[in-house]
């Protein structure tokens, strides 16, 4: 499923460049619209790369009445690679990027200066455009490495993800419900998810930790070349965290994710979709309206396994920073924002 996913964007990046060198292209200057994502290991990227396609209709390109392109006349979206939502937060608000995934508790901490953002400016200026999925908390283990459970990794090389990204604080979060401080109890390594699933299966690393939407191409590239499995996350220190952090929820990763014959259980947070509150509001108006089409449907349902998960009912849920004005004058149009 990820390798379709990932040639369905890049043949859609393919079909953009090709249209943009017509000569019909210089009709008239499209109009570039960033999204920020995270490492080509993760969920972030390939879903991108769908919601890039779904939102983009170049100059020059059919329309929608004639089986083109169904989204904005004249932009081109670009999924963009990055270190995940921390990094995502800081470039919608310098401007880097017109807009980013983000988990939903960085945008929390983000928008009001707290937790992982404490001793940061406060980014009031980040506004919400959908809740996207859920993020499922992953704890991949090598096989044979006989860590049953997660204060197993104690004197353990783990990868705890890149420095920049959501999952990184996250981590820490879980590991420290679980009695685990990094340095203290087990050895801390920072790596995007390709770079640690690789480094395990070659005998490098005892575990790593991701935070994204499964199946995550690198966990499965860990369980099929390295037969790592992945640790079940319950009990008192999951009650714990979940009381005491209201943006985790429990969470099960699906029977057959992984290859599993039963579901694993797991803590889960939302993937927002966010833009800078300058972003011009009709443009936000029309991605939304885009975002929802009946031809990204298509897209989403058939381009990955969390692109289904992706729907208009459960677009605000979640949302833990104020609504793009664009994004909510669509979701009143819709009835789902009285005010």
């Amino acid at each position: 499923m990820f390798v379709k996913s990932v040639r369905q964007c890049c043949l859609g990046l393919f079909a953009l460049a090709i249209i943009l060198m017509s000569p019909l292209a210089y009709a008239d200057e499209p109009r570039i619209f960033r999204i920020g994502t995270g490492g080509i290991g993760g969920t972030y990227y390939p879903i991108g790369g769908i919601i890039a396609s779904a939102i983009s209709s170049p100059p020059g390109a059919r329309p929608c009445d004639k089986g083109g392109s169904c989204g904005v006349p004249g932009l081109v979206a670009i999924a963009q690679t990055s270190d995940g939502s921390v990094a995502n937060v800081e470039a919608v608000a310098n401007g880097s990027f017109e807009s980013g995934f983000v988990q939903s508790d960085i945008a929390h901490w983000a928008y009001s200066g707290t937790g992982t953002f404490r001793k940061r400016k406060a980014q009031k200026s980040i506004r919400a455009i959908a809740n996207l999925y859920p993020e499922s908390f992953h704890v991949v283990v090598r096989d044979g490495s006989k860590i049953g459970a997660i204060r197993d990794l104690k004197g353990r090389r783990v990868s705890l993800d890149e420095k920049g990204a959501g999952a990184l604080v996250d981590a820490r979060l879980v590991l420290r419900a679980f009695g685990l401080r990094e340095r203290r109890d087990f050895k801390p390594r920072y790596l995007k998810g390709d770079v640690a699933s690789a480094q395990l299966v070659a005998g490098k690393l005892d575990a790593f930790i991701i935070v994204a939407g499964y199946p995550v191409p690198s966990v499965v590239h860990a369980v099929e070349k390295g037969n790592a499995r992945l640790l079940h996350l319950s009990g008192k220190p999951v009650d714990a965290l979940v009381k005491k952090h209201k943006y985790f929820s429990r969470d099960m990763i699906s029977v057959g994710a992984y290859g599993n014959s039963a579901p694993i259980p797991t803590v889960s947070v939302n993937a927002l979709w966010i833009a800078n509150e300058t972003v011009d509001e009709e443009l936000v108006y029309q991605i939304t309206k885009a975002l929802w089409n009946e031809n990204s449907r298509k897209l989403l349902d058939e381009g990955h396994q969390k692109g289904k998960r992706i729907q208009l009912s459960t677009a605000l849920k979640g949302i833990s920073i104020p609504l793009h004005l664009g994004a909510k004058r669509f979701y009143k149009e819709v009835g789902l924002v009285d005010d």
